[in-house]
């Protein structure tokens, strides 16, 4: 794990009210740090590019007396309080949680579909929270994760809005079911060759909180899933 110097240092003014007037002092503005050397410059340009950095990950907060620290603590030899797991666990779970509230609004959109969906007749979910229903059944054979196949389908948003679709490229897709999104790899397991289901995927088994490829962060998704070929052991 990288370790990289995030120090900002800002300095304030402060305000002195008068016993003799009702109206207040006015606050000295903010200064600018002092960059006294190379070493100050090349400091404050490292805090400007981690900062930036995790902003754009959703991290807008941060504790910079315990980074100051850690930071401290490396470059003065001393033992870490975490080691470089448990440092990348933390980043990965603080990381997570900014992006799913960035997500908010989609992530709870997507639970009230799902918990409305589960309720009609013909849908059934698993333990992962994949929805699913049989539109045909075929009688061929069934994939396993190690497995390729080729299939059509059908990609839309829960309001209806496709973002995907083979039909209109005219060419099914072929690809190995343990080199996608989990909720297809769950999905097309359940299927025979000659099958046709929906899915309904959580972003959980999807594309996670994070924005891809013009998916919203977030987002529950709607497959319909034609299931032509299966390659074993490919």
């Amino acid at each position: 794990m990288k370790r990289i110097v995030l120090v900002v240092f800002i300095v304030a003014g402060c305000s002195t009210l008068y016993a003799q007037t009702a109206k207040p002092a006015a606050k000295k503005p903010v200064t600018a740090p002092v960059l006294k050397n190379v070493k100050d410059s090349a400091s404050y340009a490292i805090g400007l590019s981690v900062a930036n950095f995790y902003k754009q990950q959703g991290i807008t907060s941060v504790n910079s007396a315990v980074v100051a620290k850690a930071i401290d603590d490396v470059l003065s030899g001393k033992k870490p309080v975490l080691d470089d797991a448990a440092a990348n666990s933390c980043m990965n779970s603080y990381m997570m949680r900014a992006q799913e509230q960035k997500s908010k609004v989609a992530i709870d959109a997507g639970k009230a579909f799902l918990a409305k969906n589960k309720t009609r007749a013909g849908v059934k979910t698993t333990g992962s929270g994949l929805q699913y229903e049989v539109i045909t059944e075929g009688t061929g054979a069934r994939p396993t994760a190690q497995d390729s196949v080729t299939c059509h389908y059908r990609g839309t948003f829960i309001d209806g809005k496709g973002f995907d679709n083979s039909y209109d490229r005219g060419q099914p897709i072929t690809f190995s079911l343990n080199n996608v999104i989990r909720g297809w790899t769950e999905g097309l397991q359940l299927m025979t060759v000659g099958s046709k289901y929906k899915f309904y995927v959580p972003y959980t088994i999807g594309y996670g909180p994070n924005d891809y490829n013009g998916i919203p962060g977030g987002s529950t998704l709607v497959f319909e899933v034609e299931l032509l070929d299966v390659k074993k052991g490919q």
